[in-house]
Parts: structure tokens; C-alpha cells; sequence
């Protein structure tokens, strides 16, 4: 196990008694923080541009440091291995692929990916951080689930736009999208394992509209693509599963991974009932601290620690922070996750 000057996280995800629950913002680094709008408005160039410069994503990753959590996640973005698979989206300021997925001739034309040759700047971000920080924190690497990046190549820009189109695609062409999905998940089972022999001490697979796909959908496409990936990890990579407020816990349980990142509309007492040997991450509503007071920010977390009972828990969000969110809430949030949540 690795050894850390803050190892709260290290420690829960090994199922080892810590002083007080760790936490760690999905999105932590990023445009809520008025000191990286300045670094973006200074630099000038494009998202994707920064994604492959490792000198200032590490630079960005380790933003969060000053809010003091528990963890540092690599600035990067899910669409990253599309790249070099033949797919790169470019952000305008939103991600645009100029010829969005939708033929069995197009799923055959991309090209398999190799992490030690095509996503070496992922690897030197992780290992540049793990020499900056010295061991003070632990470094979270992530990606992408096979069918949210399959849900961008289908739309070809923001899927949040075009999801009953993208539901509609999936449905009345199921061999077009198993072919997809079949691709994306060894592409992404790769990355995930590139990334822990990169540095990355734990690793997030994120299903990022997991809360609009039907039931039956998610069970033919998206939960056989979680139980492959989770079964071809190292057997000691900490995983954590995040589904946007999806409430299948059944599911979400057989998927394999070591921790799940569940939504507000999971009540954490009823869940840890269920698998009182889980480890769950979250949930406070990332809506509280966009649009909430401070004292609404304190109940929430204390509401967030009584359910989990402080054990075996990590803290965050049900999702990532809003663009609206004010940068003071954002420290408001970890300040009093650390004061509440202590363990007697």
C-alpha cells in the first residue's frame, strides 16, 4: 500500500479506520476557480490543447490543493483516447467531432488505441504529479464508461442536447452500437490499467448519463461493458464506479467495482444496509452548493454524514460542480466536510 504525509483516502479505500471521512470534488479543478479562468484567459488556447500539454494540466490538477481535500485528479477529459483512435472532438467551447459516429464503416475505421504510444502525455501528467506532491496526496485517474463516449460520437457534440435522438440511434440500430461498444470497452480497459501503472493510485469510470438511460438499455448495453471492464483491473486497483443519479443499486453492486460514486437519489443509510462491505462515495446535490446558502451547504453535508455513519465513505458530490457555482461555497463545502466530519 502507497504511503501518504494525508492518506484518509488511501485508508478508506483499503477499509482502514481514519481521524475523519476524506473528500473530494468531482470537477474540483476547473472554471468554478476564478484562479484557472485567469490561467485560461491567459494562455488563450483551446481546451484540447491544454489536455495535451502536461506541464499546465499538472499545473491545473493541482489547483484544488489550496481548498484542502483529500485527493488530486488529473486534469484531463473523458474524450481524450478518442484521439488517437481517429475521433477527436476539438472545444469551440463545447466539444464538436466534425463527423459524428453512425455507420458500421465508420465503428471499423477507428483505430485501436495503445496507451504507451498514443496517451503518453496521460502518463506523464500522473507521474508529473505523484513528483510534485511528494506523497502528500494520492492521484485519481478516470475515464470515460463505453457508453457515454459513445454517446458523444453518436451526437457528435454535447449529448445533453441530442438524447432522444442518441436513445432512438441505440435502439434501432443495436449491431451498430454493440460493434461501438465493444470497441470502447477493450479501448477503455486499456487506458484504465495504463493509468494505474502511470501513478494513479485509484481510478474513476464515469457512466455520465446513467440517469437517462431506461432501464432495459442500461441492462443490455452499459452494465456488461462495466462488469468487463472491472474484471480486466489489476485485482488490487481501487476502482470507484460513478453513475449520475442512477438509482439501480442492484446493478451498480454487480458491476465489480470497489467503490461506488451514487447520486441524491440514493439515501446512503439504506445503501450501506444493503452492502454494509461497500465502500460509497458522495452524494451531496452539486445544486446545493451552486444555488444554496452556506448553512444549507452545512446541513447537507452533516444530512450526507449521518446516513453513511462516517464509515467507509468518501465524500463528494452527486456530480461535478456547476459553472455558476461561487468559488467561496466550494470551500465552505470541504471546511466543513473536514469539521464534520471527524470520526470518534
Amino acid at each position: 500500500m502507497s504511503v501518504f504525509k494525508n492518506d484518509r483516502l488511501n485508508r478508506v479505500l483499503n477499509y482502514l479506520p481514519v481521524d475523519r471521512i476524506p473528500v473530494w470534488i468531482m470537477r474540483q479543478a476547473g472554471r468554478t476557480d476564478p484562479v484557472y479562468n485567469q490561467l485560461r484567459k491567459n494562455d488563450g488556447r483551446a481546451l484540447e490543447e491544454l489536455f495535451a500539454d502536461p506541464e499546465i494540466a499538472i499545473k491545473i490538477s493541482l489547483l484544488p490543493k489550496r481548498l484542502g481535500v483529500d485527493a488530486i485528479i488529473m486534469f484531463q477529459d473523458i474524450l481524450t483516447p478518442l484521439t488517437p483512435a481517429g475521433a477527436g472532438f476539438r472545444f469551440a467551447p463545447g466539444p464538436i467531432l466534425e463527423k459524428p459516429v453512425r455507420t458500421f464503416s465508420q465503428v471499423k475505421a477507428l483505430r485501436t488505441v495503445d496507451p504507451e504510444i498514443h496517451l503518453q502525455t496521460v502518463a506523464q501528467i500522473l507521474k508529473g504529479l505523484n513528483v510534485e506532491l511528494k506523497g502528500e496526496l494520492p492521484v485519481l485517474g478516470f475515464a470515460g464508461s463505453p457508453m457515454s463516449l459513445a454517446f458523444f460520437l453518436i451526437a457528435g457534440n454535447s449529448p445533453n442536447r441530442k438524447i432522444e435522438e442518441v436513445l432512438a440511434f441505440v435502439e434501432e440500430q443495436p449491431a451498430i452500437t454493440e460493434a461501438l461498444l465493444e470497441f470502447l470497452t477493450e479501448m477503455t480497459v486499456d487506458y484504465i490499467n495504463f493509468q494505474m501503472a502511470s501513478g494513479a493510485h485509484a481510478v474513476q469510470l464515469f457512466e455520465s448519463f446513467a440517469e437517462v438511460i431506461p432501464l432495459e438499455i442500461y441492462k443490455k448495453f452499459v452494465q456488461p461493458t462495466h462488469e468487463k471492464i472491472f474484471s480486466s483491473l489489476s485485482p488490487n486497483a481501487h476502482s470507484i464506479l460513478f453513475t449520475k443519479e442512477s438509482p439501480h443499486m442492484d446493478l451498480m453492486l454487480q458491476s465489480g467495482a470497489s467503490v461506488l460514486s451514487v447520486g441524491n437519489c440514493i439515501d446512503l443509510a439504506q445503501a450501506k444496509i444493503r452492502a454494509p462491505k461497500m465502500i460509497f462515495q458522495g452524494n451531496v446535490d452539486n445544486k446545493i452548493l451552486a444555488d444554496g446558502t452556506k448553512e444549507e451547504i452545512t446541513q447537507a453535508v452533516r444530512k450526507c454524514f449521518e446516513q453513511s455513519g462516517r464509515k467507509n465513505h468518501i465524500l463528494n458530490l452527486n456530480h461535478g460542480l456547476l459553472e455558476r457555482t461561487p468559488y467561496e461555497n466550494v470551500q465552505h463545502f470541504v471546511d466543513v466536510a473536514k469539521e464534520l466530519g471527524r470520526v470518534e
